[in-house]
């Protein structure tokens, strides 16, 4: 597990509920329960300090790390997802980010298409992309962030032709390799749900510490599905689609684990001082 992946997951499922901010010492303590060292977490701090995820202050001796707003933005736009109770009925319509990013710009150009892919937008072409929800006010957020608006359009339309709704799906994400991701999910997570959940209906005593390594990964390996699932709507589904099944894997296993691994957190938390 990166560092820093692993920090998004920490802030994201327990320090934005509480403030949003933690000491560096209970940062290193609980990201210590992972194996991971301080140097190595202290390392992972000063990237995303840089790349604007995490913003920090001293108090006294000891140096607090909070949550930038961009953070906090994209921390909520993951639990959304994560989390979504019903897929809306769709409406049919497409929303399309086309764009025209000069070669001097590439890096920027990169960037664009990691975030569109991150929102669930699949490539039909090089520079066009599309998505069966609506998130044009998100990609005008966006590209207002980086200042390329002159680069780039959004359309919201309907499909005339040629291919059908599904065989466009098709042709934009690798539905298959999605499928299959999900499969070795449920694989991976089942036996150890079932598990745990016999040792409890038993009364068998289960750490805190231990519900909250497995929750924590629990959750880190759900949420790479953010970056390759476009969160479809039902009508445009295959047939055999895994994807509820694991997330009824992943909800009940949740709560299984939620209640522990909470309570260990809050042993390690210290509150920071009033700003």
């Amino acid at each position: 597990m990166k560092p820093q992946s692993m920090l998004f997951t920490i802030y994201g499922e327990y320090v934005r509920h509480y403030g949003s901010e933690i000491w560096i010492g209970s940062l290193t303590k609980l990201m210590g329960e992972f194996g991971l060292s301080e140097p190595a977490v202290r390392a992972a701090i000063s990237r995303m300090l840089r790349q604007g995820w995490l913003e920090s202050r001293k108090v006294g001796n000891r140096s607090y790390y909070s949550v930038s707003e961009r953070g906090k933005k994209r921390l909520e736009e993951a639990a959304a997802r994560i989390y979504k109770v019903e897929t809306d009925v769709w409406d049919g319509k497409w929303c399309i980010a086309s764009y025209n990013i000069p070669e001097e710009r590439r890096a920027l150009r990169d960037q664009l298409r990691k975030e569109l892919g991150w929102m669930g937008f699949g490539m039909l072409t090089t520079s066009t992309w599309i998505s069966p929800n609506n998130l044009s006010d998100r990609v005008k957020e966006l590209t207002e962030a980086h200042e390329i608006t002159e680069y780039v359009e959004i359309f919201t339309s309907e499909h005339m032709g040629w291919s059908n709704p599904k065989q466009l799906v098709q042709k934009c994400w690798d539905i298959d390799e999605i499928n299959e991701k999900y499969k070795s999910f449920i694989d991976a997570y089942r036996e150890e749900y079932e598990q745990l959940s016999a040792k409890m209906s038993n009364g068998e005593a289960v750490p805190d510490s231990h519900c909250f390594v497995e929750k924590t990964k629990l959750v880190h390996q759900y949420r790479k599905f953010l970056f390759i699932d476009p969160d479809l709507p039902q009508e445009l589904l295959p047939e055999l689609w895994l994807g509820k099944e694991a997330d009824e894997l992943f909800q009940n296993y949740y709560q299984l684990l939620n209640p522990g691994a909470v309570r260990f957190f809050e042993t390690v938390y210290e509150a920071a001082p009033s700003a």
